[in-house]
């Protein structure tokens, strides 16, 4: 047997760590830790699977050729059943690949109206729809936090927090959605142009993956400026007569987040943090991925916020992500929710990449 895969060994005992870990009831009074250590059973799931299932394809084909040695009547049965251990071989070397360890994370999902004015806040509307729209047909639950509406009824600012049941990685919020960061350009005629024109503008989106649970990501009180405010609506005119609203910055990073949709200071305080936790966490991210860029070029690509990503093209029916090549003219359908193949084509991207780069 190879010695190819001997680095599996840890794995399959920390499997059984964990599956013992989880067998035990006290374990699920702390909902946070149960959930990462979900995470990580259900990870290291799919290479104790594709480890089994090797084993077993290349046992199958080691006795095939010793009985073809004493019986050449078996020796038909030797190269399909190599083939097979082949194919499980470099099934057991994809899982292998690291992945990236916040892709089973919910996410908080920021969308911000940019060039264009009123189309791009109605733009940006249409981008919330169907990121929402997408999250019901995965069966995610999608959170309101906070919006800044526009006179036409977009948006100039929204944030959203998606949340999923999955304990596999891979079927977490952040393993599809953290390739939505960027700027999505959009080509149609506004609503607002008289003569027709085709008119092209932008939206920005930006993805971080949320904290479990605010010890996470230690935050020291000193280091915030809370200031609070009144609510205001489109236009700017005032919507709520108490000073509810909440804007913290946090002064080592400059980060600002402001919160004015809930009705009580307290809860718009809460909500700002828990959006200032997620944003330090990717910014934390960042920081570490550019110490390792080999290690985590995909998500130095994918947190890039002025890079143009995709484009939506109303009179050609048209979506075009520009990252990937990936072309269709089912615009409409897309933005009804029918995402995952244009998610799909940046994920086989980012995984084409991560085996390329674990073979340097």
């Amino acid at each position: 047997m190879t010695e190819e895969f001997a680095a599996v060994q840890p794995l399959l005992a920390e499997y059984a760590q964990v599956e013992e870990a989880l067998a035990d009831p006290g374990v699920h009074a702390d909902q946070a830790k149960a959930r990462t250590l979900g995470r990580r059973y259900a990870e290291l799931g799919r290479i104790v699977t594709a480890y089994r299932t090797w084993r077993s394809a290349a046992e199958d084909a080691e006795t095939a050729v010793e009985l073809a040695a004493d019986d050449p009547a078996f020796a038909a049965e030797v190269e399909p059943l190599q083939q097979a251990a082949d194919a499980a071989a470099d099934h057991l070397r994809g899982v292998l690949v690291p992945r990236d360890p916040d892709d089973g994370r919910d996410v908080i999902l920021q969308v911000k109206a940019g060039e264009g004015g009123e189309e791009s806040a109605l733009f940006a509307a249409d981008l919330v729809r169907m990121y929402q729209r997408f999250a019901e047909r995965q069966g995610w639950s999608v959170q309101l936090l906070d919006e800044t509406g526009s006179d036409l009824g977009g948006y100039k600012d929204i944030s959203i927090a998606v949340k999923s049941r999955a304990t596999d990685p891979a079927e977490g919020v952040w393993a599809h959605l953290k390739y939505e960061g960027g700027v999505h350009r959009v080509q149609r005629v506004p609503v607002t142009e008289s003569q027709g024109r085709i008119h092209t503008s932008a939206a920005g989106v930006l993805v971080f993956p949320e904290v479990d649970e605010p010890g996470e990501v230690e935050i020291d009180p000193n280091d915030l400026r809370i200031d609070v405010y009144r609510s205001s609506g489109p236009g700017g005119q005032s919507v709520n007569t108490t000073d509810s609203a909440v804007r913290i910055t946090h002064e080592p990073t400059g980060i600002v987040v402001s919160m004015q949709n809930e009705k009580s200071q307290l809860q718009n305080r809460e909500q700002a943090l828990r959006v200032l936790r997620a944003r330090l966490l990717a910014a934390q991210q960042e920081e570490a991925a550019a110490e390792a860029a080999e290690l985590r070029r995909s998500q130095v690509r994918t947190v890039d916020r002025s890079e143009r990503i995709r484009t939506y093209n109303f009179p050609e029916n048209r979506i075009a992500d520009h990252r990937t090549g990936y072309k269709a003219y089912n615009l409409d359908h897309v933005l009804d929710g029918d995402l995952g193949p244009v998610i799909t084509s940046a994920i086989e991207m980012d995984e084409a990449e991560r085996l390329a780069g674990a073979g340097d």
